[in-house]
């Protein structure tokens, strides 16, 4: 009765913790490759105690996934979730109104959606499994917020289950010191998968970007035909701007003005006149975009970042909002330039231009731009690859057109970037 529930004698490699001292644990494995599987008996291993009234090594864990749903359907109640792994007398009870697991020896473990990350602001825990973060929207908020609830215990841990994206914030956390990481492709999982599934996946996606990523479990560097890298992006690194001839906020409104819209894209972007042969130089200066209720809220966003960087003008998409595009930025300045601009070829073919001037290095970014470059690294000559709205890219697409692919710069006094 006991060998199905002892994990250490049928787990696979990647599915054991490593020893060491360690801070975030990330598992990354394609399609049925067992993450889920591990993060559950991870989880096990961190609340139980030798027999099941006893205390273990955690008694808070938070259990975040991309929605409740997602941590309730797969991390607690699925195939392989925590209640299908444990065995009956230490089996914890779900308060689906608490959103909560409790643990015969009183541990609790408590779910949270990366939807919400100000819902992790107050609990506090010594341990947490996070599921699938290369996916999640508002990954670096959410992470953020459980780094500060993680403060219980000696050594509090967290383990990461996801299947890898080329985003910031997993590049980001796998390159820390305090991150081990374990690695295995769908193939590993072989004997619990259906054969005709493996077949099936092998015949379509075998030796593409896509399978390479969601079966062979790698972490690509870039989308295959992916106008930017992320190599690309990190050689236009600086860590400062000099003075700047022109700068222009570039603002790609969203189709509607509610909870639910896409993000409003909003970059800020200057030129300057550099080198022997006096060529010009674009640096992107902020990524001021936000996820707007109201038409109101963005024009504010913009205008106030018009303001802070002290720049030329406004320039805005008026493609899905016409008129009412320039009257909301009046209503919050009457008196700030706009120019308004319109979309008459797609997104990648729009993008292409701009592409090239990163590659002939004309174009730096300060730091802090993750989610933007994510987005850049996701355009393709084929189109958008991306998940959501590339409402970002757009904007910097806006931007740079301005600056440097419409009109040659306008010479004007040197100025002080401000932030």
């Amino acid at each position: 009765m006991a060998l199905p529930f002892l994990f250490e004698f049928w787990a696979m490699d990647h599915q054991l913790p490593p020893e060491g001292d360690w801070r975030s644990w990330v598992i990354l494995g394609g399609r049925g490759a067992g993450k889920t599987r591990a993060g559950a008996e991870w989880v096990r291993a961190q609340v139980e105690g030798d027999r099941p009234l006893d205390a273990g090594r955690a008694s808070r864990v938070a259990l975040v996934g991309e929605t409740i749903d997602q941590v309730r359907e797969v991390m607690i109640f699925g195939d392989s979730g925590i209640l299908a792994c444990s065995p009956p007398d230490r089996r914890p009870q779900w308060e689906a109104g608490r959103k909560r697991l409790t643990w015969p020896n009183g541990a609790q473990a408590h779910a949270f959606s990366a939807h919400d990350p100000e819902g992790l602001r107050g609990p506090q825990f010594d341990a947490a499994w996070v599921d699938e973060l290369a996916k999640w929207k508002r990954a670096q908020d959410t992470w953020d917020m459980l780094q500060f609830a993680l403060r219980l215990g000696d050594a509090p841990r967290v383990c990461v289950t996801t299947t890898p994206r080329p985003v910031a914030i997993l590049r980001d956390l796998m390159a820390l010191p305090s991150t081990v990481i374990t690695h295995a492709p769908t193939e590993a999982n072989r004997a619990n998968l259906a054969a005709s599934f493996l077949a099936e996946v092998r015949a379509r996606y075998a030796g593409t970007a896509l399978g390479r990523q969601e079966l062979d479990g790698v972490m690509l560097d870039a989308t295959e035909g992916a106008l930017w890298t992320h190599a690309m992006v990190e050689s236009a690194r600086v860590s400062d701007a000099p003075m700047l001839d022109r700068i222009v906020v570039a603002v790609d409104p969203p189709v509607t003005g509610h909870a639910g819209s896409d993000e409003c894209g909003i970059v800020v972007a200057g030129v300057v006149q550099a080198g022997a042969r006096g060529d010009w130089r674009a640096y992107v200066l902020e990524d001021a975009s936000v996820t707007a209720a109201s038409p109101a809220k963005w024009a504010e966003a913009a205008v106030e970042a018009y303001h802070r960087h002290r720049a030329d003008r406004i320039v805005a998409e008026v493609n899905q909002g016409g008129d009412l595009v320039e009257a909301v930025i009046r209503q919050i300045d009457a008196q700030v330039p706009l120019r308004k601009v319109r979309a008459s070829k797609g997104k990648e073919a729009r993008a292409e231009p701009v592409a090239a001037l990163y590659e002939q290095g004309r174009v730096h970014h300060l730091r802090g731009f993750g989610t933007l470059e994510d987005q850049l690294c996701a355009m393709t000559s084929r189109g958008w690859e991306g998940r959501g709205s590339p409402d970002r890219l757009d904007a910097l697409v806006w931007a740079l057109t301005d600056l440097m692919i419409d009109a040659a710069p306008l010479r004007g006094n040197p100025r002080v970037r401000t932030v």
